[in-house]
């Protein structure tokens, strides 16, 4: 029994003695700790680019499109990894767009009287840029032109990258930004290299399955694509809102995009204009 009463008594002791140990050191530490952790929960650093960006989106709301270009650049260039950059591009996008294919005032454009014997064509190769591109800036439903008719013209010196990993083409002009089209879909020939340095080979325009020119009246309402030099890539339309049946089915290989940024992307870039594509 002598030996019970001991056990039982070096239970008490160090029972008790491990139950003062716990609530004297162990569990405040722990308290300690979780406290520590909850005083060390970071702040959320505030978005300094926000008013900036918010003053330029403003401006472009408000049809102030000069104004917003040049805020819109001037914040991607300030804060090129900031939160707003992939908005501020789409905004400077569609800003640039809007300028480029309208008659809106710019200092880059130029008008441009129609003369005796002046075919769009012409006009197009004299100014360096494309007959759709002019249709389009000046709200033209045809190819016909008469003598007296005033035209506003640009000259921008367009190149294409495609960034294959995050899905995006930007358009360049004189290698800066332009806009950005993101890439829906990519069926690739074969084991792509790292890089392709190619160019636009040419326009095609579908309409009910068969190819149309520029001067058909079915070519304002074709599906578009831009076949590249490189065999296999072509930019295709996918269908979107405003294409929701297309005039013929996707290719096999190539990059798929939104119809009506194929539509309006065909209209930028001509057979000479240069197509980087990285990964």
């Amino acid at each position: 029994m002598k030996w019970l009463f001991a056990l039982l008594l070096a239970v008490l002791i160090f029972g008790g003695a491990a139950l003062f140990s716990y609530k004297i050191f162990i569990r405040p530490e722990m308290v300690m700790r979780a406290e520590r952790k909850a005083v060390a929960t970071p702040v959320p650093t505030p978005d300094i680019s926000l008013p900036e960006f918010k003053a330029a989106e403003k401006l472009k709301n408000e049809g102030k499109l000069l104004e917003a270009r040049a805020a819109l650049t001037a914040f991607i260039q300030k804060y090129p990894s900031g939160l707003h950059v992939g908005e501020a591009q789409d905004l400077l996008g569609e800003a640039n767009v809007r300028i480029l294919l309208s008659d809106y005032p710019a200092p880059e454009k130029e008008e441009y009287t129609v003369r005796s014997g002046d075919v769009l064509a012409r006009i197009a190769s004299k100014f360096k840029t494309t007959p759709e591109l002019i249709m389009r800036t000046n709200n033209l439903s045809g190819t016909m032109l008469r003598i007296g008719q005033k035209l506003h013209l640009s000259r921008p010196e367009f190149s294409v990258l495609i960034q294959r990993n995050a899905k995006l083409l930007y358009l360049l002009d004189r290698d800066h930004f332009f806009k950005r089209y993101h890439i829906l879909d990519e069926k690739l020939p074969g084991n792509p290299p790292a890089k392709i340095n190619t160019r636009v080979a040419e326009i095609m325009a579908w309409k009910n399955g068969k190819r149309v020119g520029l001067a058909s009246p079915q070519f304002l309402n074709s599906t578009r694509w831009i076949r590249l030099a490189t065999p296999g890539y072509v930019i295709y339309s996918e269908p979107d809102d405003a294409h929701q049946i297309l005039d013929i089915p996707p290719p096999g290989e190539g990059f798929g995009m939104a119809a009506s940024e194929v539509e309006e992307l065909s209209s930028l870039v001509n057979p000479k204009t240069a197509v980087t594509i990285v990964q």
